[in-house]
C-alpha cells in the first residue's frame, strides 16, 4: 500500500507550523517494519514518564515537556538518536514521580521531532517501536535510568488466523461508527482507519486514541497477545458506540423540542403583532371578560382581592405555557361558582303540602319537618338549612323525594352519590398545583345548581369508605355542621365558600356503618317501608300511570283492583319499598301490550286467574295464623328488610336429663333469648303449676320454621317463654293471639322496635289479639287508626301477665 501520512496539523499544532509543514509518515509497510526489526534496542534506557498517554508500540504521539529532568532526557535522545523509555504515570498529580509511581511495562520510543513553542514550552513528537518490561534503576542523576528487557508480540498462528480478521474487522467498524457519531473527533480519522493494513498496527493506533482511561489504556498494553488486545478494544468500543448512540439520541430529541418551541414562540410572536395590528389581542381581551364578569358577582372582599390577584398573575403568563390553562381554569371556575346568588323561596305552605302529597304517599314526618322549615323561614326571613338524613330500606323514595322537596321549596335540586367514594379529595377537591386538578364534587354541584341555596342530596351517606387517600366521611363532617359550613374550605378554590343556606338531605338503608360524628351532625328521620295498603296506593296513583304511559297503554284499557293488586304485591313482591313492585308492574303491561299488539282481545278487568296466566306461579306465599290443636306452638312477630312477618315458636318435649336443643338457624342474641326463657320458667315453676321433676327428667327442643333463613334479635322472648310454659303445662295458646317483646331474668318485659311494621304483619295474618311491652304503647299510637282497625292490644310489663293472655285455663 501507499505510504499513509499525518501533518503536524493532524496532531492539533497547525498553529505552529509553517504552510510547507513537514509530513511524517504513520506506517511505511515493509520498510518501517524492517526498520523496526533492525532496531537495536540498548539493556539501558532512560525512562520518561508519561502524563495521562499510554504510548503504543508504532504510533506516534506528540507531548508537552514541562519538566526539567524530562527535558534534558529528551535532548540527550534526539541528539545522540538512540531510544528512550516512555512508561505511563500510574497517578497524573504527581509532579516528581519517583519508581513506584510508574508502569513496569511501556513502549521503546524515537524522538521524531523537538518543537520550541512561542510560549516558552517544549513539545516533542515521539514515536513508538517496542514494547518493554523495566527491572532495575541503575542512574537516577540527571534523569532515570533502568534495566530494560524487550517485550514481544504473540501474533496469531494460522489456526486463529479467521477468528483474528474477525476481530481486526469488527475493530475497524466500531472505530469508524464512533467517528461518524462523535462530533469531537476529526473526520480525516476515518480515512487513516481504513487505510491501516497492519493488523497489529491497527490495534495499536485504535488503542492509543481512543478515550479510554490510562489505568485501562495500559491494561491493554500489557496483554502480550494481539488477539487478546484487539478483543480487550472490542469490549470498550461496544460500550462507546452505545453510549454514542444513546448521547445522539437525547441530542437529537433536545434539538427537536427545542426548535419546536423556538418556531412556536416565533409563530406567537408573529400572532401577537397580527393581533396588535388588529387592535385586539386575545388573551388580554379574555383577561378583559373575565374582569368585566367579576364586577357582577356578589362575593367578598378577601375572595375578590384573591380573584384579581390572580388574574393579574394570568396576564403575566405566557400562553403557550403548561402553567397559563391551570391558572385560566382555577379563574373560569370562580366565576361559575354562585357566591351568595339565592333563589327565592316559595312560601305557599299550602302549595308544598300539595307538591309533597302529589310525588309521595306516606312519609308524614319528612313531610312535616319540610314544611316546619318553611313556616320558620317564612316568619324569620333567615334560617339556617336543616341537615336531614333520611333512613330505611332500599326502594321506599328516599332519594327521590329531594326532587320534590326542591320544587315545593322552589329551590334548585343537585344531587351527590356517595356510594363507594373512599378518597378525602373527591369532597374537598385538589389543590390546583396539581395537573388536572378540580374542585371537590360539593363545589362542583353547586356550580351545576347555579345557586347557594339548592336541596343537596347526599345519597348513599353509608356506603363510603376510607383508605390512603383518606376518610371522606370525616371531610363530610365540615360540610353538614352547621356552625362550620359557613366556612367550607375547598382545596382547589383556596377560599372558604358558605353552605349554610343549602338544605342537605341525606340517604342510608343504616345507620351502623356511619360514624357516631356525622350521625352527631345530622337530623335522623326514620322512613318505613310500606305497608300493603300504603303500597296500592302507591301503585294506584304513580306506578302504573307511569308503566301504562312507558308500554303505549291507552288509560282505560286495563283496570286493576284494589283486591288483585293487594295479591300481586303479596304473592310476588317482597319488599319494604315498590321497587320490586315497579318491576312486576312493568313484567304485566309487557305481556298486556304483547297481546294488543298481536291483535288479541285484552280483558278490561284483570283477575287473578289472568293474573296468574301472565305473570305465572306465584314466588312467595301468604303468611298467615295457623289454629294449632297441639301445645308448645305460638305465633310471634318479626321484623325483616321487606315489612314485618309473622313466625311461629315450636316446643317439644321428650324423655331425658334436661337438656335444651336449639334449631332454626338462630344467631345468637336469639339463643340466649330462649335459654334465658327456660331458666324464667324455671324460677316460676311454682306459680305456674310445674313440677321440679318435669325439667329434671325431660328434653325440650324449642325450634323456629323455615331453617334456611338467619334470623337474629332478643324480639322472640316472650314467644318463646309462652311456648315453653304450653309444653310444659299442657295448657293450649289461645287461637289468634301473636306477641313480640325483650324479657329480662327477672320477667320484666322490655320494648322493641318495629311496631308498625309487625302490627301490619299481624293483621294480614288475621290475628285478633297482639301481645306488647307497655313502653311500645307510644308507637301504637303513631300508627293511623285505619292500619290497627280490628286489633285488640294487650299492654303487659311482666311475664306473668302474658300467661293469662296467651293461654287457655
Amino acid at each position: 500500500m501507499d505510504n499513509i501520512k499525518i501533518s503536524y496539523k493532524g496532531l492539533g499544532m497547525s498553529e505552529y507550523m509553517e504552510s510547507d509543514a513537514e509530513f511524517i509518515p504513520i506506517v511505511e509497510d515493509d520498510d518501517y517494519q524492517q526498520s523496526v526489526d533492525d532496531d537495536i534496542i540498548p539493556q539501558e534506557l532512560p525512562l520518561l514518564p508519561l502524563r495521562n498517554t499510554v504510548l503504543f508500540p508504532g504510533v506516534i504521539v506528540p507531548i508537552s515537556i514541562g519538566r526539567e529532568k524530562s527535558l534534558k532526557l529528551v535532548k540527550d535522545v534526539q541528539k545522540n538518536k538512540g531510544f528512550l523509555g516512555g512508561v505511563a504515570q500510574k497517578d497524573h498529580k504527581v509532579e516528581e514521580p519517583g519508581p513506584d509511581d510508574l508502569y513496569k511495562v511501556g513502549t521503546v520510543a524515537k524522538v521524531v521531532k523537538v518543537l520550541e513553542m512561542p510560549d516558552g514550552s517544549t513539545s516533542v513528537i515521539i514515536q513508538g517501536r517496542k514494547r518493554f518490561r523495566w527491572s532495575d534503576i541503575v542512574e537516577t542523576d540527571p534523569y532515570y535510568k533502568a534495566k530494560v528487557e524487550v517485550v514481544e508480540d504473540i501474533v496469531p498462528g494460522d489456526d486463529e488466523k479467521r477468528e483474528f480478521e474477525a476481530v481486526v474487522g469488527s475493530l475497524k467498524d466500531l472505530a469508524l461508527r464512533i467517528i461518524k457519531s462523535s462530533t469531537n473527533i476529526p473526520q480525516e480519522a476515518s480515512f487513516a482507519i481504513k487505510n491501516i493494513n497492519n493488523s497489529s498496527f491497527l490495534i495499536n493506533y485504535i488503542g492509543s486514541n481512543s478515550d479510554i482511561k490510562t489505568a485501562e489504556k495500559q491494561r491493554i498494553l500489557e496483554k502480550d497477545s494481539v488477539k487478546e488486545r484487539g478483543l480487550a478494544l472490542v469490549e470498550h468500543l461496544v460500550r462507546e458506540v452505545q453510549l454514542l448512540e444513546i448521547k445522539n439520541d437525547i441530542q437529537s430529541k433536545v434539538k427537536k423540542d427545542m426548535d419546536q418551541q423556538q418556531r412556536e414562540y416565533l409563530l406567537q410572536q408573529q400572532m401577537k403583532t397580527i393581533q396588535n395590528e388588529l387592535g385586539a389581542s386575545p388573551v388580554e381581551q379574555e383577561a378583559k371578560e373575565m374582569e368585566e364578569a367579576a364586577k357582577e358577582k356578589k362575593w367578598g372582599e378577601e375572595v375578590e382581592k384573591v380573584f384579581f390577584k390572580e388574574l393579574d398573575k394570568l396576564r403575566r403568563l405566557n400562553p403557550a405555557s403548561g402553567e397559563y390553562s391551570v391558572q385560566h381554569n382555577y379563574l373560569q371556575t370562580m366565576l361559575d361558582i354562585p357566591w351568595n346568588e339565592f333563589t327565592k323561596d316559595n312560601f305557599d305552605l299550602k302549595r308544598a303540602q300539595k307538591i309533597l302529597d302529589r310525588d309521595h304517599y306516606g312519609m308524614e314526618k319528612v313531610k312535616e319537618r319540610i314544611l316546619e322549615h318553611l313556616a320558620v323561614l317564612k316568619l324569620k326571613g333567615d334560617l339556617k338549612s336543616p341537615i336531614i338524613c333520611l333512613y330505611g330500606p332500599p326502594g321506599v323514595g328516599k332519594t327521590s323525594l329531594g326532587r320534590s322537596v326542591a320544587e315545593a321549596l322552589g329551590r334548585q335540586y343537585v344531587r351527590m352519590s356517595l356510594g363507594g367514594i373512599h378518597d378525602e379529595s373527591e369532597i374537598r377537591g385538589h389543590r390546583k398545583t396539581y395537573v388536572g386538578a378540580m374542585p371537590g364534587r360539593v363545589i362542583q354541584n353547586m356550580k351545576k345548581a347555579g345557586s347557594s341555596n339548592p336541596v343537596f342530596i347526599l345519597d348513599e351517606v353509608d356506603k363510603m369508605s376510607s383508605s390512603f387517600h383518606g376518610d371522606p366521611a370525616s371531610a363530610l363532617l365540615e360540610v353538614l355542621d352547621p356552625e362550620q359550613n359557613s366556612t367550607f374550605h375547598d382545596n382547589f378554590l383556596e377560599v372558604d365558600f358558605d353552605l349554610s343556606k343549602v338544605m342537605f338531605i341525606a340517604t342510608a338503608n343504616t345507620l351502623s356503618s356511619i360514624s357516631a360524628p356525622l350521625l352527631d351532625r345530622m337530623e335522623l328521620i326514620d322512613v318505613t317501608g310500606y305497608i300493603l295498603e300504603e303500597k296500592i296506593e302507591i301503585a294506584k296513583r304513580h306506578l302504573i300511570p307511569q308503566q301504562m304511559e312507558a308500554h303505549g297503554i291507552e288509560k282505560g284499557t286495563v283496570t286493576l283492583s284494589k283486591k288483585v293488586l293487594g295479591y300481586m304485591i303479596e304473592r310476588y313482591t317482597r319488599e319494604s319499598g315498590v321497587r320490586e313492585l315497579n318491576k312486576v308492574l312493568a313484567r304485566f303491561y309487557r305481556k298486556i301490550a304483547l297481546k294488543i299488539a298481536s291483535g288479541f282481545k285484552v280483558k278490561k278487568s284483570v283477575s287473578m286467574a289472568d293474573l296468574r296466566e301472565l305473570l305465572g306461579v306465584e314466588k312467595y306465599s301468604k303468611d298467615t295464623w295457623e289454629k294449632n290443636a297441639v301445645n308448645g306452638v305460638v305465633t310471634g312477630l318479626a321484623w325483616t328488610a321487606a315489612g314485618g312477618e309473622i313466625l311461629f315458636i315450636e316446643s317439644s318435649l321428650s324423655k331425658g336429663k334436661g337438656n335444651l336443643t336449639l334449631t332454626g338457624n338462630l344467631g345468637d342474641v336469639m339463643k340466649e333469648s330462649a335459654k334465658l326463657a327456660l331458666e324464667i320458667v324455671k324460677a316460676h315453676a311454682s306459680d305456674l303449676g310445674i313440677e321440679q321433676e318435669m325439667f329434671e327428667e325431660n328434653n325440650v327442643h324449642l325450634h323456629v320454621p323455615a331453617g334456611a333463613i338467619p334470623k337474629d334479635g332478643p324480639s322472640a322472648g316472650i314467644t318463646m317463654v309462652s311456648s315453653l310454659v304450653s309444653i310444659y303445662t299442657g295448657r293450649k295458646v289461645k287461637p289468634r293471639v301473636a306477641m313480640t317483646g325483650e324479657i329480662t331474668l327477672r320477667g320484666k318485659v322490655l320494648p322493641v322496635g318495629g311496631i308498625k311494621e309487625k302490627i301490619l304483619a299481624a293483621k294480614r295474618a288475621g290475628i285478633n289479639d297482639v301481645v306488647l311491652s307497655a313502653e311500645n304503647k307510644k308507637d301504637v299510637d303513631e300508627i293511623q287508626s285505619i292500619y290497627v282497625k280490628g286489633l285488640n292490644f294487650h299492654y303487659v310489663e311482666t311475664i306473668m301477665e302474658i300467661i293469662d293472655i296467651a293461654l287457655e285455663k
